[in-house]
């Protein structure tokens, strides 16, 4: 099985939104589980859970859930999860509730999820992660018949790409690393940033934006307010 470095594979990665019709092989298949277990594990309680999603069904109410064609056009699409279920089932008195609880399995899983992406990656593979689960987060559990305190966080499109997309420009280093103390925006460097990503749009889309719009999209409405009274449903973020 040849992988690229890893270095490489990080400094190359792109999200992949289309893919070819090859299956992912078992082997392969565990290979990327495996590098997930082996990420880094808050006090190795390993509270993450992976559904790997076969059912043609259940595929379509994911994608129902989410509006992305890929979720079912993809070799293999992933649900991973922060799960409870088994650490209350194995010692009952277990206190869930706490938010540091919750942020600890939200960690743990984004580090599972990327070291599974980087691993399909560094084999020739693409992905994507799709967020948008959260949209009818209550829906994706049902489909997936989880438990409680065990919450889908974000699903996984893996395949073989069938496109070759540009790197997506990334704030300078400068605008996200400082020393000792944090720093304020530098709006100089900041409008070099937008320079770029506003040329990476024009390419790629016809239409020139800046970084701000993205956070206009995202954060300038209230965002997905389901969430919160979900994780109490779960037995979760009650403290």
């Amino acid at each position: 099985m040849q992988s690229k470095q890893a270095l490489e594979t990080i400094l190359s990665h792109r999200s992949i939104r289309k893919f070819t019709k090859q299956p992912i092989s078992e082997e392969v298949f565990q290979t990327l589980i495996n590098a997930g277990k082996a990420a880094s594990s808050s006090n190795h309680l390993q509270c993450v859970s992976v559904i790997r999603v076969t059912d043609k069904d259940i595929r379509e109410t994911l994608k129902a859930v989410s509006g992305m064609q890929y979720v079912v056009d993809c070799a293999e699409f992933l649900v991973l999860c922060i799960d409870f279920n088994k650490h209350k089932h194995l010692v009952p008195e277990s206190q869930l509730e706490w938010a540091e609880v919750s942020i600890i399995g939200a960690v743990d899983t984004g580090i599972f999820a990327q070291n599974v992406l980087l691993a399909a990656e560094s084999l020739g593979l693409g992905g994507v992660y799709i967020g948008a689960l959260r949209n009818d987060i209550a829906r994706v559990s049902e489909a997936l018949n989880l438990p409680e305190y065990c919450v889908p966080l974000v699903g996984m499109c893996l395949g073989y790409p069938a496109q070759d997309p540009p790197l997506k420009p990334r704030l300078q280093n400068s605008l996200v690393c400082y020393t000792n103390q944090y720093q304020s925006l530098d709006e100089v460097e900041f409008a070099k940033y937008n320079e770029n990503l506003t040329a990476y749009y024009q390419a790629r889309i016809g239409e020139p934006q800046q970084w701000q719009a993205a956070i206009h999209k995202t954060l300038n409405k209230p965002v997905r307010p389901h969430i919160l009274p979900f994780f109490n449903q779960k037995g979760l973020l009650k403290k």
